[in-house]
């Protein structure tokens, strides 16, 4: 019996297909971060910047960083109080350390001492060897300027995806 070459072809497109996105969702390419999904959060933290997955930072940072929103990186973003609970509650329950967040956040996550709250994810270890070949004058760059612009050269970070 002959299998018609049309739907073979067409059902091994569609295998492939869908074997690269949902691979690519469920691993990420090792670089997947699940993205900021509260309105409010995405909102406060991504008026100013993107608003960063969670699970990138432990909760003790996170506690750390909407503690001291007087002086966030030396803005004052400060909120009111029942906004800065439901950001602070959103952000811890995703966090690295977290139940919701410890499949994602664990590989950022290595070589952060115990303990420790880091407050830039640009200082994770991690992100340091990730980052060591990009030379110096391309954070300088003005599309770039900060460590902290992910999407300049990372154009899915807002979706979660960090792969070069």
């Amino acid at each position: 019996m002959k299998i018609p070459f049309r739907p073979l072809a067409l059902g091994l497109a569609a295998v492939a297909f869908f074997a690269l996105v949902l691979g690519r969702a469920q691993a990420g390419g090792g670089h997947y971060y699940p993205p900021v999904a509260d309105p409010v959060v995405k909102e406060e933290c991504g008026s100013c910047h993107l608003a960063f997955a969670p699970s990138m930072l432990p909760a003790r940072s996170w506690q750390k960083m909407m503690g001291e929103l007087k002086n966030h990186f030396g803005d004052d973003a400060s909120v009111d109080a029942a906004t800065a609970r439901r950001i602070a509650d959103y952000l811890v329950a995703n966090a690295a350390d977290s139940a919701a967040g410890a499949r994602y956040g664990g590989k950022l996550q290595r070589g952060v001492a115990a303990g420790a709250a880091p407050q830039r994810i640009s200082e994770l270890p991690k992100w340091v060897r990730e980052h060591r070949e990009v030379p110096a004058w391309e954070w300088k760059h003005k599309e770039v300027r900060t460590r902290a612009n992910c999407t300049a050269c990372h154009t899915d970070a807002e979706r979660g995806y960090y792969d070069d």
